[in-house]
């Protein structure tokens, strides 16, 4: 791998961590919170370390010269859609929190196979796509030498951020060692451990007497309805308490809404709803090319996103399906 083709495949992570956004947003505020507490600290928590994965893409892009871009048409495709340069059959949609939703996000979230093969692209998991990253770094600083490969400027790496409800590190990326934790932080986050435990290293944000579980397994507990606990394994799944689930406590929305005709009150909250979050992608934008605070207000944005979207799944149809944000 060349230096060049390593910035290219972290614009793709940018790209990758991006696209889960839009599919854990609409399943987090399809959800009744006071039906489904458990599922909203779960699925939020999921959010906001995506959300610190994406920052961390953006600090490994910035460190070795490069400049990241949320700007690309790449990022906003529509529903549904695939993994940005990933196995074709992980397809991605949008719908409200239920069966469809969770098997998504575990397909989504799957650890590695052990020993499977590292894969720069057309990846059949997240972790075998930052594996090929990880192994062009270790080749490319070995062979030119750490000055060489981290050229950018240390003023442009994030290190703070509104990322409440969450354990995550966003940490600075400066050489070699620093890369690695990084990668590090966002494959564990998703999968576990590399031990191959469903511990991801952190104590859970809101039971902090329990260690917390990967972004997968978090998904295992609410398709099971149970919590892992000490001593549990992926191969024996959770065996801990129950956690309660309420299907019925979610709103209807209809599947990958398309937009309504123009002119109609629907389509008015789409295009408000589109406008929010395309805003929100400029503060990131700017904030991952040289202006990091504008992070900070990036969290206003999200609660006006809540209440866009959460007004649009209340707007019903004629089917008895509500209608539902439009991402682009």
């Amino acid at each position: 791998m060349e230096l060049e083709e390593l910035r290219e495949h972290l614009q793709w992570a940018i790209e990758l961590e991006h696209a889960t956004l839009p599919p854990y947003l609409v399943a987090l505020y399809s959800l009744d919170p006071e039906r489904n507490p458990d599922a909203v600290q779960l699925v939020g928590s999921v959010f906001a370390e995506e959300m610190i994965h994406l920052a961390l893409a953006a600090n490994l892009l910035n460190a070795v010269g490069g400049q990241p871009r949320l700007d690309t048409p790449a990022i906003l495709p529509g529903h549904p859609r695939t993994m940005p340069h990933g196995d074709k059959s992980l397809e991605l949609s949008l719908v409200p929190f239920g069966p469809e939703a969770l098997e998504m996000f575990l397909r989504l979230e799957q650890p590695a196979p052990p020993g499977s093969p590292a894969e720069g692209d057309s990846y059949e998991t997240i972790g075998q796509f930052y594996s090929a990253i990880e192994d062009g770094l270790r080749e490319l600083t070995e062979r030119l030498g750490e000055a060489a490969v981290f050229t950018g400027d240390p003023s442009y790496q994030l290190t703070a951020g509104p990322f409440a409800h969450s354990t995550g590190k966003l940490t600075a990326v400066t050489d070699l060692a620093s890369a690695l934790a990084a990668l590090e932080e966002i494959v564990e986050q998703g999968e576990g451990t590399s031990r191959g435990e469903v511990w991801d290293g952190d104590q859970d944000v809101f039971h902090p007497e329990r260690a917390e579980v990967g972004h997968y397994y978090r998904f295992q507990e609410l398709a099971q309805g149970r919590r892992y606990q000490r001593g549990d394994t992926p191969r024996s799944g959770p065996t801990g308490d129950k956690l309660t689930v309420d299907f019925d406590g979610v709103l209807p929305m209809r599947r990958n809404p398309e937009l309504a005709e123009p002119g109609s009150p629907i389509r008015a909250a789409q295009d408000a709803f589109s406008k929010t979050y395309q805003g929100l992608l400029a503060q990131l934008q700017l904030a991952f090319n040289g202006t990091p605070q504008q992070l900070g207000p990036s969290i206003g944005a999200m609660y006006t996103l809540k209440a866009q979207a959460q007004a649009l799944m209340a707007m019903p149809y004629d089917d008895g399906t509500t209608a539902g944000p439009v991402f682009g």
